[in-house]
């Protein structure tokens, strides 16, 4: 490597942390940006896809349970994740279709198999969601889990999981044909009309807190429509060759607000504006993948010794071609 093209390169090291190349990805022309934002996104898409893969050998290989799956992936808060991963797997889609023209039950199995209902006041309403759980369960072969496995400490109300499962079980409720209504998404109207679903009206003073919000709120929506609907159709799609498919959640991640985050915040301060989620997905993938020491490994010890992954991102690999062209050339 000539001395200035590594002078470059350790120079983009040393400022990737605090993304630095922000100035640089401002200057650029329209497509430029758009070139390179593609890149990026294609890099989350693909990452996200082998997760959907996950999820699809999980369930069988059928697409209903598997969108049932990542639809509970999306629900809640990072903490518990694990926790509705696992009701996911407990409470099959099947069974949630069986018992979908009686709403009632479908609370009663969500609930009950989360194993929240222990937790809930002992009144009227829940008793009748335990009884009905416990006919359920013995239908179904269902073991309730454990209360200790959700982490409830620090949640803000709306995102409590019992409200969020009751949400659930009126958004599955509601159709059965909602994989394909998820499918059929094109704009942020489409997504809240089909996501924004109010849970039934006893949790609105028996969630976590009182006149606790009993609907998905745009936020929410929003992050739906990101990691649930986008992904889908870029799978599924991917998965059976109907490049339209692809192309409609790309087209999504463009109508889709800019998120807001830590990450968005700090390439927001190198003077990088993002326009829409597209664009902060793709800041979202120059950071985690490409910025942070030993990003290519999840590993404590990588983030410690590894340097950034400037030399292979689409960013980085610009900048270094510059530098490149720049040099005399040799006769």
């Amino acid at each position: 490597m000539a001395p200035r093209i590594a002078e470059a390169l350790e120079r983009l090291q040393a400022g990737a942390c605090k993304y630095a190349c922000g100035g640089y990805l401002t200057g650029l022309e329209p497509l430029a940006r758009h070139e390179v934002c593609t890149a990026l996104v294609f890099d989350r898409l693909g990452r996200k896809m082998r997760m959907v893969g996950e999820l699809h050998a999980a369930a069988g290989e059928n697409w209903n349970e598997t969108f049932y799956r990542l639809y509970f992936r999306t629900l809640g808060d990072r903490l518990n994740l694990r926790a509705y991963l696992r009701l996911a797997g407990l409470v099959p889609y099947k069974a949630i279709l069986r018992e979908r023209l009686t709403p009632h039950a479908v609370e009663a199995l969500l609930l009950g198999a989360s194993g929240l209902l222990a937790l809930c006041p002992d009144d009227e309403y829940t008793s009748d969601l335990r009884a009905t759980f416990a006919h359920l369960s013995a239908k179904y072969g269902i073991d309730a889990m454990q209360p200790g496995e959700w982490t409830l400490d620090g949640l803000r109300p709306a995102n409590h999981p019992v409200l969020r499962l009751a949400q659930a079980a009126a958004f599955f409720a509601q159709d059965q044909f909602v994989m394909a209504r998820t499918l059929a998404c094109r704009t942020e109207a489409d997504i809240r009309k089909l996501f924004c679903i109010d849970a039934p009206d006893y949790w609105q003073k028996h969630c976590a807190a009182n006149e606790g919000p009993r609907r998905l709120g745009a936020f929410k929506a929003h992050i739906i429509g990101i990691n649930l609907v986008a992904i889908l159709q870029f799978a599924y799609g991917s998965y059976t060759g109907k490049e339209a498919m692809r192309d409609n959640a790309l087209t999504l991640l463009e109508q889709l607000p800019a998120e807001e985050n830590r990450y968005v915040s700090a390439w927001s301060n190198r003077g990088f504006n993002p326009r829409n989620a597209f664009e902060t997905q793709a800041l979202l993938q120059l950071a985690t993948e490409f910025c942070m020491p030993g990003a290519n490994d999840p590993g404590p010890a990588a983030r410690r010794s590894e340097p950034p992954r400037c030399n292979v991102c689409p960013v980085g690999r610009r900048i270094l071609h510059a530098v490149r062209l720049s040099l005399p050339t040799e006769v």
